[in-house]
């Protein structure tokens, strides 16, 4: 099945927990940078940088999108029959999804208020 993934599978019988493992481990290091950089943005507004706090989003944003692709990746894996099993390792990087994109969402709300209130 190689080919059809965002990453490179060396071998899914042969080096399938490792396989995974470094898909799981993108998506929380890009994951966690976005949701860490959704955070820094409500920061931002609230010294008064919206222009900075609205960037800082979108930087966000594409690491986040980054983590969809693993994340794509893993169901396409599934879908295969190719992951067999969950690990503790996966269910974290599945929260730490979801967790991200409803800080953005928060993230937003919070810039467009700190804009309304500054002005």
């Amino acid at each position: 099945m190689e080919g059809h993934y965002a990453l490179p599978l060396s071998g899914l019988r042969g080096g399938y927990m490792k396989d995974i493992e470094l898909l799981a481990f993108k998506m929380i290091s890009a994951i966690g940078t976005a949701r860490s950089m959704y955070i820094e943005a409500i920061q931002k507004a609230k010294e008064k940088q919206y222009e900075e706090a609205y960037r800082t989003i979108e930087e966000g944003l594409k690491l986040c999108n980054e983590g969809h692709r693993q994340h794509l990746d893993l169901i396409r894996m599934e879908a295969d029959g190719d992951l067999a099993s969950i690990s503790l390792l996966l269910i974290h990087a599945e929260d730490l999804l979801m967790s991200a994109e409803t800080l953005k969402i928060i993230a937003e709300e919070f810039i467009a208020i700190y804009e309304r209130v500054g002005e």
